[in-house]
């Protein structure tokens, strides 16, 4: 008899409190971050890399601060880990595209050097380079794609800041909210150990 109260007590406290027996999810689980941007993990067999990959987002269609009007702004980001593994960034390449309705603005050689304002710095990049987005034989006139290779420790300072303002020649627009909380989920999905303490 004793037994069978016994029994019977364990499991009234076991359906009385149902979390001893829920299985806790992992506190590194955590809800997706809603900044509108889209960001990809892919392996590159080609060239031996692991890429990540936050696809063109809008940064400004306003216009920029040289009068340009009718004109976007975009970035993109990828970040290049060497193999298979997500604890080492060996470099970042940032994209600057933008678009015109008509017909964009070019930038000379002597107007594509990219400087960022972040929170506290000043940071004179270098010259970015002209990409080609035209198949053979053809010319789009309403798109110009300039890209640089930054050392990661620089995306980082870009990533974390509460304000950053990047300039291309004359040039200049401000990061949105959004882009900045985009660069920070791309860069949170490196495992080293600083970005690890964040989560937690």
């Amino acid at each position: 008899m004793k037994r069978m109260v016994f029994a019977l007590g364990c499991t009234a406290v076991l359906l009385l409190n149902p979390s001893s027996v829920r299985l806790q999810q992992p506190s590194s689980a955590q809800k997706p971050i809603d900044h509108g941007g889209k960001i990809e993990t892919k392996y590159d067999g080609f060239n031996f890399e692991t890429v990540m990959r936050l696809r063109k987002m809008k940064v400004n269609c306003d216009g920029f601060k040289d009068k340009f009007k009718d004109a976007c702004v975009s970035i993109e980001v990828i970040m290049h880990l060497p193999g298979q593994q997500l604890n080492y960034v060996k470099t970042v390449t940032l994209q600057v595209v933008f678009d015109n309705k008509d017909w964009v603005h070019f930038h000379g050689p002597d107007q594509r050097e990219l400087v960022v304002v972040t929170d506290t710095e000043t940071m004179k990049l270098g010259r970015m380079s002209p990409v080609s987005t035209n198949t053979p034989g053809s010319w789009d006139t309403k798109v110009e794609v300039l890209e640089i290779k930054l050392p990661y420790k620089t995306f980082k300072k870009i990533a974390h800041a509460q304000h950053a303002e990047m300039q291309v020649g004359r040039s200049a627009v401000e990061l949105r909210f959004k882009n900045l909380l985009a660069l920070k989920d791309l860069d949170n999905r490196v495992l080293t150990t600083e970005n690890n303490a964040q989560v937690k």
